[in-house]
């Protein structure tokens, strides 16, 4: 396990950089939130609200935006303040600071099978009961834990760790700086069939799977090889948990795919995409470069970059919260007409049906001396 020393604030203030109001020299042993923080812990507040909790918590210490001047001057009371530019930035880099690593020691299980051929570099970790087939290669600190199955001529990167139950099959290559978490598979067959008199015939599968560097993969993902060539991820891209991408994706850098999203064969994705939860997107669909889709949009056509679509069908943005907005007013609008309808009705039968009397009324109304 990495090391979990004390350290004071005045050395958390120098990793992010921050501005310390307060004791310098107060020890810190440990990160939390607000309502879990106790003596000893550092915690976190990006506004007014928040800072005031915490000034009641039992936390030691509180990070803060630098903007609010008047709460580090005194009311955050006996509290110790680093403050920073970029809160959120500043407690990801203490979260990694304290956080575990993600092995607990270095060297191959001797219930590791590995196939003929293989190489790896230096420092590197592979847990009890792996498999590696021929051919493997693995670069400097790569981190394998347990039940983990690497099939022939499979690649990876330096510094990439792969968590429990992960399958790499045939060819697979995977970057540095990756995380793959349990239950991925990279490198099954992509669905492709022929249906020829009501049979499904299966077309082969001959391509592989390409990982690019600094890419971590949720629980449960699965990417299939392509038919021929690569299915790409880029490097940079999230990939939330229990997603599908299909043979032949392209999938550009620096990409968030959230939950349950499902991409089709032969979809192009460019750079700096952001796809949210339970979203489809048909074959060969191009979507743009920084593009977003919205969450549970059906996406049948190609995406101009930049653009932000959602709803089924994926319209822009805009739009559809309009159509969305109409819907809601529908009950109201029905009355509306209804009851226009009614008074209508009500003036043609007028019209109608005495048109005559009113006429002669009307002319009664006029004679001079009428009721004299």
């Amino acid at each position: 396990m990495k090391e979990t020393r004390s350290r004071t604030v005045g050395e958390l203030a120098d990793v992010v950089k921050g501005r310390v109001y307060g004791d310098p020299q107060t020890v810190i042993r440990g990160i939390a939130a607000i309502e879990d923080a106790r003596i000893g812990d550092i915690t976190f507040a990006e506004s007014l609200r928040f800072l005031q909790n915490a000034a009641q918590s039992e936390a030691s210490a509180i990070l803060t935006p630098e903007a609010v001047e008047t709460f580090a001057a005194g009311a955050g009371g006996a509290k110790t303040i680093i403050q920073v530019s970029n809160p959120r930035l500043a407690f990801a880099q203490l979260l990694d600071l304290f956080a575990p690593e993600q092995y607990a020691g270095r060297g191959i299980d001797p219930t590791a099978v590995i196939g003929a051929d293989f190489r790896c570099g230096g420092n590197v970790h592979i847990g009890a009961n792996c498999v590696l087939g021929e051919n493997v290669r693995l670069g400097d600190n790569v981190t394998i834990h347990p039940l983990v199955y690497l099939g022939d001529d499979v690649e990876v990167g330096d510094n990439t760790v792969i968590h429990p139950n992960v399958t790499l099959l045939r060819g697979t290559v995977v970057g540095s700086d990756c995380v793959l978490h349990s239950g991925v598979v990279c490198g099954a067959d992509g669905f492709g069939y022929l249906t020829m008199g009501g049979k499904h015939r299966k077309v082969p599968q001959i391509g592989n799977v390409a990982i690019g560097d600094r890419v971590e993969i949720g629980a449960n993902v699965t990417i299939d090889r392509a038919r021929t060539g690569t299915t790409r991820v880029g490097s940079g891209t999230k990939i939330d948990n229990l997603v599908h991408i299909g043979h032949n994706c392209d999938i550009g850098e620096d990409c968030l795919i959230v939950a349950q999203v499902g991409l089709a064969g032969g979809v192009d994705v460019g750079h700096h995409v952001v796809i949210a939860g339970q979203s489809g997107v048909k074959e060969q669909v191009k979507i743009g470069a920084g593009a977003v889709i919205g969450a549970q949009t059906g996406v049948m056509g190609d995406v101009a970059p930049g653009a932000f679509v959602s709803g089924y069908g994926a319209k822009p943005h805009k739009e559809m919260l309009r159509s969305q907005a109409a819907i809601q007013q529908l009950p109201d609008l029905m009355k509306k007409f209804r009851e226009m309808e009614r008074r209508l009705k009500a003036l043609e039968a007028q019209a109608g049906g005495d048109g005559g009397s009113s006429e002669s009324g009307v002319s009664g109304e006029d004679e001079p001396g009428e009721g004299a």
